[in-house]
């Protein structure tokens, strides 16, 4: 729970969770180490620049591992570290929810064919 004393504590998690491409981009992870360029073909439309920062901003906070390999061509590889792993149980229950409750509220019509919102 939530503690009302500290209404700040979960802001660095939402800082982690922050917009679409960091959520698509920790499933994409969840599912083992990547490079960058199968990161950008799964995450397509996402440009470049974005997905660096992303990366960036997940490595500063020590979520995601970036291991450089020298060679030519030169690649990089992305993976969640042990504390990017602990973030799967987030991603379990917002999948529960969703299950349970789907995307978006269900409708049902009232009696006089209008649009009403389930209340289940």
């Amino acid at each position: 729970m939530i503690s009302p004393t500290c209404p700040g504590a979960i802001e660095p998690i939402l800082n982690i969770l922050d917009g679409k491409w960091n959520l698509l981009l920790l499933r994409e992870l969840f599912n083992g180490t990547k490079r960058f360029g199968e990161l950008r073909r799964s995450l397509h439309p996402i440009s470049p620049k974005t997905l660096t920062d992303r990366l960036r901003m997940l490595e500063e906070n020590e979520i995601v591992t970036r291991t450089l390999y020298p060679g030519v061509p030169l690649h990089v590889e992305y993976e969640l570290t042990e504390r990017g792993q602990r973030l799967q149980p987030i991603f379990a229950a917002m999948w529960a929810w969703v299950q349970e409750y789907g995307a978006c509220p269900r409708k049902e019509t009232d009696d006089w064919g209008q649009e009403a919102e389930a209340m289940t």
